[in-house]
């Protein structure tokens, strides 16, 4: 066996007489003699045509490979899964959206684990992959770097998916005629990419490089770009650096590190699904984390960014002008990020930061600290008899504050989109879209179709929307997510009624519902949870498994 501290995991697997028939299969795809005494790098690709976040990433992985190997190292491409939330939104299949995650991290988990692989790159490109990425690699806990595979290209007149969800919307109302939902069909998902706004496939990109997991600049490219090819390039070869210096995603993903993603999502008016995730990848690394941390944080980091969905610009405008380094170093600066945290390219925070440009002057995207668009965060964690055990909201201020309106009960998305868009939902209403939670879903779709048929009917301003479900980074408006305990389990959104006033207030972040408590008691006495929705496979496994939403949603807690 070889005494090289950088082939712990593969020498065991390639090493010795013993493992000629190893080597034997390895040889069959293209391993030779000196290849099997360099260090292996696992390049976990979510290539896919699936959807065009990931279209292009089968090539990306290629130039990371091609990184390791001239650094010395020996790659090893293989793939996950993934799933595409724009696709799925609104329908059935959006139940497997958050399971991904679960499955991606697993996938990862495996291959490496089994295969021997000394360290890992794991590149992503769409909302789950990335979350399922990072715990994937924080679970094997060896040298790591992830890579954000770049946000997509502007459609003409500015457009992106949104535009043509809201499009929808706005047909039904009769604002727009069905040629022109088609023409924003037909051109505002140009090519390969995320989506372009501050949603969450950008949102847990910046998140990610904030933690110091990816190299610096990561999250903010183009997905077609050299710059991309080059970061791909420099990602495997930092990997090898990582084994020489044996440094782990445990000695990267410390808790002032999470703090540090944290600040940077609030700045960025990153999505609400960063709560779930950051808080996801926290229990995997075995950091503590909660919602009051959210809350902590967001009382002294203000909203800077000017981006979508509630903002006017596009990530690839942001890019254009720096991305986010000189946004974390403004923050650095004034304190509010840990810059001794270390990072993946075995520097400090700090070190990656102090040679980085401000921002041009004439640029209108990030804000001075002085002019913010909103002094604290627009993630609000609420509390109150309708989500005692917490909910999340995104509240930007450009909705207001503080709502108050009649419950309008629906048990699915499918019945809530019907009726937004059949008239049923009014102004001065809070729709209430129950049993999406992890369990009740199972999965916690996304309410992107309904928030979107809200936004294009033009009632952003006039109607609430809560749920035991979440929001995708797209949705925007009055909207509150992640209520636990769900309906599934018995939680007191299960026992609204029509009618029954809710009040919504992001000032003292606490939702209330004005019914009396013997009422409540007495709607749970007749209260029985619906039979589940699935019995045998992976959502059945997952229901089974999942923990709270305000715990991240994992399925491997205690």
């Amino acid at each position: 066996m070889t005494e090289d501290k950088r082939r712990r995991y593969s020498a065991p697997v390639v090493d010795g007489i013993a493992k000629a028939p190893s080597r034997a299969m390895l040889r069959a795809t293209g391993f030779t003699d000196e290849d099997f005494q360099k260090p292996q790098v696992g390049i976990a690709s979510t290539w896919s045509r699936v959807t065009p976040c990931n279209m292009h990433i089968d090539g990306l992985a290629r130039e990371a490979g091609e990184g390791a190997d001239a650094a010395g190292g020996k790659s090893v491409i293989f793939n996950t899964i993934t799933i595409s939330d724009g696709i799925a939104n609104g329908t059935e299949g959006m139940k497997y959206s958050l399971v991904s995650r679960e499955v991606i991290a697993d996938s990862i988990e495996t291959v490496a684990g089994c295969e021997g692989f000394d360290g890992l790159v794991a590149i992503g490109g769409c909302d789950k992959n990335m979350p399922g990425c990072l715990m994937g690699l924080a679970r094997l806990n060896r040298p790591s770097v992830f890579v954000y595979g770049g946000t997509i290209k502007p459609g003409p007149g500015h457009t992106d998916l949104i535009s043509v969800f809201e499009a929808v919307g706005a047909y039904t109302k009769g604002d727009k005629r069905l040629i022109e939902v088609e023409q924003v069909e037909k051109v505002a998902v140009p090519g390969p990419g995320s989506c372009g706004g501050m949603y969450t496939a950008n949102t847990m990109a910046s998140a990610i490089e904030a933690l110091g997991m990816s190299l610096p600049g990561s999250s903010a490219q183009n997905a077609e770009s050299e710059d991309k090819l080059a970061d791909c390039r420099a990602a495997g070869a930092a990997v090898l650096d990582l084994l020489e210096r044996d440094i782990k995603p445990s000695d990267i993903l410390t808790r002032e590190a999470f703090e540090n993603a944290i600040t940077v999502v609030i700045a960025l008016a990153g999505s609400t699904n960063a709560v779930l995730h950051l808080m996801a990848m926290a229990h995997t690394i075995g950091v503590p984390l909660s919602l009051e941390d959210f809350t902590r944080i967001g009382k002294r980091v203000p909203v800077l960014a000017d981006v979508r969905p509630s903002g006017h610009y596009l990530m690839s405008e942001l890019v254009a002008i720096g991305g986010i380094q000189p946004l974390m170093k403004t923050l650095l600066e004034e304190g509010l990020l840990h810059g001794d945290c270390l990072t993946v390219t075995g520097r400090t925070l700090a070190e990656n930061l102090a040679k980085v440009a401000p921002y041009p002057d004439e640029q209108n995207i990030i804000r001075a600290l002085d002019n913010p668009i909103k002094k604290d965060s627009h993630l609000r964690i609420l509390y109150g008899n309708l989500a005692p055990a917490g909910a999340v909201a995104k509240i930007t201020g450009h909705e207001g504050t503080h709502f108050s309106g009649k419950a309008r009960v629906f048990s699915s998305e499918e019945d809530a989109t019907v009726g937004i868009m059949e008239g049923a939902v009014v102004a001065g209403d809070v729709v209430v879209i129950r049993y999406e939670g992890p369990r009740g879903g199972p999965g916690m779709r996304e309410m992107l179709t309904p928030t979107s048929a809200i936004m294009g009917r033009g009632l952003g301003k006039d109607v609430a929307l809560i749920t035991d479900g979440r929001f995708s980074g797209g949705s925007h408006g009055f909207v509150v997510g992640h209520i636990t305990p769900e309906a599934q389990e018995g939680g007191p959104i299960a026992l609204v009624e029509d009618g029954d006033e809710i009040v919504i207030d992001a000032e003292s972040n606490t939702i209330t519902l004005k019914v009396s408590e013997q009422t409540m008691i007495e709607r749970h006495a007749r209260w029985q949870a619906p039979a589940p929705r699935y019995t045998r496979g992976v959502l059945a496994k997952y229901a089974r498994t999942v923990g709270s939403a305000s715990l991240g949603a994992v399925t491997d807690g205690d």
